[in-house]
């Protein structure tokens, strides 16, 4: 202990200071506790310690995520183009446009479909507060069924960009390059992963899909949709065969599984 003041505080007090401490009033903590006689108190010391190395770890990844954004940094307004929900047996797809300052530091982007539900509702509102821009585009299962998921996709896509309310200079998209849209655009495999401004689009479009999956599900309690999303699990699939498909099911990506239930 380096004083007698520094000996009162209980180990309850100082847990306290370490729950309450900012991530910047850290290294002040470690030296203050590090040497403390108290085992207990060691301990808060070296887990604020690895909290410390954690975050600098995500800060490089962060700062590698911006690979793109640097390359590109030449354009005023780089726009990050993602979707969710190609795959799944109902729902909509739904396409998300992201326009992050360049200055902005949101640290933890990741592809969606890394991250626990916790982690992207939290960035989600992270994204929404800080963004530049950000616009959605949603079509539903009918227009799936009319035009196939990939032109759907694409048309999601554009009503994201439409939706913006400004025009990007630049879009970086998830793989894929877009018909109908005269921006230019750098489509980037594995986008999701390697690029804070389609992650973030990945997030937004995620996190928007799984709100309207939730609210479906009241209307449509029976099938499940809060917990599978839509997905073809096997629950959902059950559900289907026992009672048949509903409003929002693409029928084009049922056809095996209800021609089964008609025989």
């Amino acid at each position: 202990m380096k004083n007698n003041r520094m000996g009162q505080k209980t180990i309850a007090k100082i847990r306290q200071e370490y729950q309450a401490a900012e991530l910047q009033m850290l290294p002040e903590f470690i030296c203050m506790y590090k040497n403390d006689a108290r085992a207990g108190v060691r301990k808060l010391a070296e887990q604020a310690e690895k909290k410390l190395r954690q975050l600098e770890k995500e800060r490089a990844r962060t700062y590698e995520m911006g690979v793109y954004e640097r390359q590109y940094a030449q354009y005023a307004s780089i726009c990050g183009i993602d979707e969710a929900g190609r795959g799944p047996l109902a729902g909509p797809v739904v396409a998300g446009a992201v326009i992050l300052p360049k200055d902005c530091e949101i640290m933890y982007l990741n592809d969606s479909k890394q991250l626990s539900a916790k982690m992207r509702e939290e960035l989600y509102e992270k994204i929404i507060g800080q963004a530049a821009a950000a616009g959605i585009g949603i079509v539903s299962a009918e227009r799936i069924d009319e035009i196939n998921i990939l032109q759907a996709t694409y048309e999601a896509m554009r009503q994201a960009i439409n939706n913006l309310g400004i025009i990007p200079d630049i879009l970086l998209n998830d793989a894929v390059t877009i018909p109908d849209v005269t921006i230019r655009q750098v489509p980037i495999v594995k986008g999701d992963a390697k690029s804070r401004s389609i992650a973030a689009a990945s997030i937004l479009a995620k996190v928007t899909r799984d709100h309207m999956m939730e609210e479906y599900d009241r209307v449509y309690p029976e099938y499940g949709f809060a917990a599978h999303k839509g997905y073809g699990t096997r629950e959902h699939m059950d559900a289907v065969r026992r009672l048949g498909p509903c409003e929002i099911h693409r029928r084009t990506f049922l056809k095996s599984l209800t021609a089964d239930c008609a025989n």
